[in-house]
């Protein structure tokens, strides 16, 4: 099933959990950490009160609100800023797809690609399950992967899914981290 598939057949946890999934890989570019985003993910769990996304979101946006610099930082605050602070569905699937789109255009631009290249028509055929012949950086490749495990976790696991989809981003964060270490000894 294509990542666009997934996104639409998902419930109000499962495209909340996309979108935080992106962002948390991407959260190192905002200075972030492996804890910067937990308790969004708390937020998440069976039993949370409904306002939780809400306020935790906001303590997020205030830890994380610095200026942006380069093009990869600026799509990571895009991402951060444009989280809904209502959980529902059509604002979540929006924000899961953004998200997406935004979270592969960091991995391209992090593995050599030119931030402002055309690249919607390659990103947007990956995300539907068109891989054959894109040209996909291996980082793009991999957070293309990351990013339908995550859902396909959430869908067969539910609630129980979200460790699981938490150590997927953890996992990816890591690799970003380590992208952005050889980017500047490469650049200097």
């Amino acid at each position: 099933m294509s990542l666009v598939e997934l996104i639409a057949q998902a419930d109000e946890r499962g495209l909340a959990a996309s979108g935080l999934a992106c962002l948390d890989r991407c959260v190192p570019l905002l200075g972030g950490d492996d804890e910067t985003l937990r308790p969004l993910w708390g937020s998440l769990a069976e039993g949370a009160a409904a306002d939780d996304w809400a306020q935790r979101l906001e303590q997020t946006r205030g830890k994380l609100d610095g200026a942006a610099d380069g093009a990869a930082v600026a799509l990571a605050h895009r991402m951060l800023a444009t989280a809904p602070a209502e959980r529902s569905a059509p604002a979540l699937e929006e924000w899961a797809h953004a998200c997406s789109v935004i979270a592969l255009r960091i991995h391209r631009i992090l593995d050599g690609g030119a931030p402002h290249e055309d690249v919607a028509d390659g990103i947007e055929a990956a995300r539907r399950g068109r891989t054959e012949g894109l040209p996909l950086s291996p980082l793009a490749a991999a957070e293309l992967r990351r990013q339908i495990t995550v859902l396909e976790v959430l869908a067969g696991h539910g609630p129980a899914g979200l460790r699981r989809a938490l150590e997927v981003s953890t996992e990816g964060r890591r690799v970003l981290v380590a992208a952005l270490s050889r980017r500047s000894r490469r650049d200097g």
